[in-house]
């Protein structure tokens, strides 16, 4: 079977953050998206969000982006130019767009980003800040407060190989060589990932911190939900029972983390570099061998 899947599962971890806040839900308040489990509320980094940081990073690391247009018919949504063979970013996340006298285009996106979950629970932290801008003429001083988090996130990658640089919005599949390059640059992007959003004053790094990787020839999220942190810890045993669930379509698999961060970590955990390295040969070998 052809190696069709490459799934990263990865943890990042804040000091004191305020990621992806949502919308105010008073004037002075400042509100983190949150959902509900159990009893508990737990911070989150929607998905669009991440796939924004992804995109803006390729265009940092300087890859040509697709510009947004407006739509052409009433009620239509904004789109982008919707041509994957010259913009990685139509390439690897997709669109959705109508013109004028012409049948809809779409390009489902072949990378599937996950929310970034917090793994522990919001406990009501805030921060107290004050506007004096308008003091000097004569105006009060206006007090807010911004909701604060810290913790460790999870968030999870998958990439359909086959579908990089071909199938929908393709007249033919680019060559190995430039599809192997887009997937590598998207892994270049994860491995520096930073988001814009509330940075000014909650400068945070969301970059992965330990990645779990393997490389498929099903499309499957494996590590989603089994990679943990227990007291600083890094377990094995979610991670060994995911590999054992999917057996022999897992060809190849691996483990990084960065050095301080975390007390004990699987066994063969390598530096978390070395692990994207090795996630980029992987990719290189996927498409000289035919996705």
């Amino acid at each position: 079977m052809k190696n069709n899947c490459l799934t990263v599962t990865y943890l990042v971890k804040t000091s004191l953050a305020s990621l992806n806040g949502s919308d105010k839900e008073a004037d002075n308040l400042s509100s983190i998206k949150k959902f509900t489990s159990g009893d508990a509320e737990y911070p989150y980094g929607s998905s669009q969000w991440t796939r924004r940081g992804l995109r803006d990073q390729l265009g940092a690391m300087g890859w040509p982006l697709s510009q947004g247009q407006a739509a052409t018919i009433d009620k239509g949504a904004a789109t982008t130019l919707q041509d994957p063979a010259s913009y990685i970013d139509d390439d690897l996340f997709g669109f959705m767009g109508t013109v004028k006298g012409q049948a809809a285009t779409k390009r489902t996106s072949p990378v599937r980003v996950s929310p970034l979950v917090a793994l522990s629970p919001f406990r009501g932290d805030l921060d107290f800040g004050t506007n004096y801008m308008s003091v000097k003429d004569g105006g009060n001083p206006n007090i807010f407060e911004t909701e604060i988090h810290s913790g460790f996130y999870r968030g999870t990658v998958l990439i359909e190989l086959d579908r990089v640089g071909a199938d929908e919005g393709f007249k033919a599949p680019l060559s190995s060589d430039e599809r192997a390059k887009r997937v590598n640059a998207l892994l270049d992007s994860l491995r520096v990932l930073w988001s814009s959003g509330r940075q000014s004053r909650y400068l945070a790094d969301i970059s992965p911190k330990f990645v779990a990787g393997a490389l498929m020839s099903a499309k499957n999220p494996l590590f989603l939900e089994s990679l943990l942190v227990h007291c600083d810890d890094v377990p094995e045993a979610p991670l060994a029972g995911a590999l054992e669930a999917c057996g022999s379509l897992v060809t190849e698999h691996v483990y990084g983390a960065r050095d301080g961060v975390f007390g004990a970590v699987p066994e063969g955990t390598c530096p978390i570099g070395k692990a994207f390295d090795i996630m980029k040969n992987w990719v290189d070998r996927a498409y000289s061998e035919g996705v």
